[in-house]
């Protein structure tokens, strides 16, 4: 299974009308339901609008909005499926639902990482 990151820029809401926004929400919450009972939704939300923090290596935070940003996530979930063509699938239903376009990147697997959190969980 691969997980893949399905996110939207900030901006692409801004053509939705006010009224319009209670029966957006329940259809994007009905497909994520779905892909809760479908066992592939792993993690997902709204990102707060321009409010990142940006840690330095040497520690210093460096707070926004960053208005010379070309492009700011303004929401996302995670999913774990089986093939890119299931990813791109529940991005359509999303994309459906929320009415504006998705984009969907493939989170890299990383062994060492998976074996960190396989040992955690075993306790």
């Amino acid at each position: 299974m691969t997980r893949y990151l399905i996110s939207f820029d900030d901006g692409s809401m801004d053509h939705v009308r006010d009224e319009e926004f209670p029966a957006l929400s329940r259809a994007s919450h009905a497909v994520m339901q779905e892909a809760v009972d479908a066992g592939v939704f792993v993690a997902g939300g709204g990102i707060g609008r321009q409010r990142a923090s940006v840690v330095a290596t040497d520690g210093t935070v460096t707070d926004g909005p960053y208005p010379e940003a070309k492009a700011v996530l303004g929401g996302f979930v995670v999913f774990e499926v089986a093939s890119r063509e299931e990813a791109l699938a529940w991005a359509a239903r999303i994309a459906a639902a929320c009415r504006y376009a998705q984009e969907v990147r493939e989170i890299m697997p990383d062994p060492e990482t998976d074996a960190m959190l396989a040992a955690a969980r075993k306790g």
